[in-house]
């Protein structure tokens, strides 16, 4: 049942909005390509998503960009093949994020063909992506640098 959502982009945009920790938290899913190459998530500028200093929750910044690596790689790879989530992430705060914050997500050829390549073995591979959050004025509020683990099933080795 998990896989049919990454062959629809337009449902897994949709319940990606709808579930829970994303649509109390105020992140939406804006944009979502068909080949799942490419999303862009934007944070709303809500009284419940301030700090005590009237800007964007740090704790906000960094889920907007949590599940988004792992899953675009699931639509990318196949979610029948592989193993994929997060390893670790970093958050580095440049400055304050007032408003409204996007996050854009972009998969290469070159990273997918580089991950196939590695994990081709059954090997585990954790391939690093960094994501810039900027507001409306395109002023970087935060980068964050994840690690995402990548390992082939069993039967796929």
């Amino acid at each position: 049942m998990k896989a049919f959502f990454f062959r629809y982009p337009w449902l897994f945009r949709l319940g990606m909005n709808l579930w829970p920790p994303l649509l109390f938290s105020g992140i939406k899913l804006v944009l979502l390509s068909q080949d799942f190459r490419y999303a862009r998530v934007d944070l709303k500028w809500r009284r419940l998503t301030r700090n005590i200093n009237g800007s964007q929750y740090g704790g906000s910044l960094f889920s907007m960009t949590d599940p988004f690596y792992a899953l675009l790689l699931f639509g990318c790879l196949g979610f029948e093949r592989y193993h994929i989530w997060d390893s670790s992430a970093e958050i580095d705060f440049i400055s304050p994020g007032i408003g409204r914050l996007t996050a854009e997500f972009h998969l290469e050829d070159e990273q997918l063909h580089q991950i196939r390549e590695q994990t081709a073995d059954g090997d585990k591979f954790f391939p690093e992506f960094v994501v810039y959050i900027k507001d409306q004025q395109g002023t970087l509020v935060a980068k964050v640098t994840r690690r995402v683990y990548v390992r082939l099933k069993p039967k796929y080795r």
